[in-house]
């Protein structure tokens, strides 16, 4: 299956999945606690928090697990406006991630009615629509999306599953939306006439509030997690002088570049793709080149079919460990580069931030990642060419460079 189809059937079977816990559970709480409306919310609200953490944790990997159009949408327009191509880099691409998780959320509206021998479809009578209940989506959705792109832009990402479950069941309380903060999932649950249900006439009001929200916490984010410039310290910390732009060079992409550039790898585990391209650039340009990698969900160890296609080649990298991503390596690197893991890999303050689009050599066989070695060495050889005045000084058969690898 290409990647982007996995990432949009995760984005569908995710949504639906939270659509059909949110609904499910409420109907469970409805028939346990029919005469204690607050228990029946703190029902509600337990079953959501804790799986909604599990669908981020499952998901996460392969597709974001946006699960929510306006996530989406920030996402989307966070990477055009710094220059990088994640997952959503069109419009086709982001339109398809909302059609799976609108199509998601009513599938799994359906399948919770199912499971309580209800019919499929029953379309709710719940009118939800104050100036109160509009005003708490505003705050649900501005605070989700401020929690999803700060831990992204300081390097915490692999806290999203709890941080973003944690502000959803919070939400569920403080506001008097109870925090549907997701146009999906407020289509959804149209089709449910339950507890957890809401009538159409009150959709519009509410997605409305909650582009509203994701528009002020987005603004808030830019705000508090700006791009971080070049400061005189750092500068007097590298050598001063810069890199010409040559006739295929990107100005953008080398007006920062110092005598020792550095480069970032950047995959979700750390575990394959980035840990070859770090060792082609090492092997490849030596001690010209500061190279690093990172993930932001690091594995326990490397995959072992990557360490052995790298060995046919006579890199070793058996000593290498995936290692977690954080702000500190990001902003001492003049290149970031993502591997085609889209927001898994989310933008970072820094300078030049490019995205590799390469297949996840995990779960493959040897004979299947020998062309991702391949087409990696020719990248890296590429960008090589572009930030060094000489080309490679010997091929990934000869004698290899020295190891600058931190």
């Amino acid at each position: 299956m290409r990647d982007s189809a996995r990432r949009l059937l995760a984005e569908f079977v995710g949504t639906g999945s939270l659509v059909a816990v949110v609904i499910g559970s409420g109907i469970a709480a409805e028939r346990l606690s029919p005469g204690d409306a607050g228990l029946r919310l703190l029902e509600n609200s337990i079953a959501t928090v804790f799986g909604l953490a599990v669908l981020i944790l499952v998901f996460g990997p392969v597709s974001g697990a946006h699960f929510n159009p306006v996530v989406s949408v920030a996402d989307w327009l966070t990477g055009r406006r710094h220059g990088t191509t994640t997952a959503l880099g069109g419009y086709t691409a982001l339109g398809g991630y909302i059609a799976a998780q609108i199509l998601g959320a009513v599938a799994g509206a359906m399948l919770a009615n199912a499971m309580f021998d209800l019919p499929p479809i029953g379309i709710s009578t719940e009118h939800r629509v104050t100036v109160g209940h509009l005003l708490g989506e505003v705050v649900a959705t501005a605070g989700l999306i401020v929690v999803i792109f700060a831990l992204a832009r300081s390097g915490r990402a692999a806290l999203s599953a709890a941080a973003v479950a944690g502000w959803i069941g919070a939400a569920y309380w403080f506001t008097s939306s109870t925090s549907f903060a997701n146009p999906a999932v407020t289509i959804g649950r149209v089709f449910s006439d339950t507890f957890a249900g809401i009538a159409p006439t009150s959709v519009p009001g509410f997605v409305a509030a909650q582009v509203v929200g994701a528009g002020i916490g987005l603004a808030l984010t830019t705000l508090l997690y700006p791009a971080t410039p070049v400061t005189g310290d750092d500068a007097a910390t590298a050598d001063q002088a810069r890199v010409e732009p040559g006739p295929t060079s990107d100005p953008k992409a080398v007006s920062r570049m110092v005598s020792t550039p550095g480069v970032l790898f950047v995959c979700v585990h750390n575990a394959g793709r980035s840990q070859m391209a770090a060792a082609f650039l090492t092997h490849l340009a030596g001690d010209r080149i500061r190279v690093r990698s990172a993930g932001s969900m690091p594995a326990d160890r490397i995959n072992q079919v990557a360490v052995a296609a790298m060995a046919e080649i006579g890199i070793d990298i058996t000593a290498e460990l995936p290692k977690v991503l954080t702000p500190d390596v990001v902003r001492d690197s003049d290149v970031v580069i993502t591997m085609g893991c889209g927001d898994a890999c989310p933008y970072f303050p820094g300078t030049d931030y490019r995205d590799w689009k390469l297949d996840d050599p995990a779960g493959r066989d040897l004979d299947a990642v020998r062309p991702i070695r391949d087409e990696i060495r020719t990248l890296v050889e590429g960008l090589i060419a572009e930030l060094l005045p000489v080309a490679p000084r010997d091929s990934p058969t000869g004698l290899s460079g020295r190891r600058t690898r931190t």
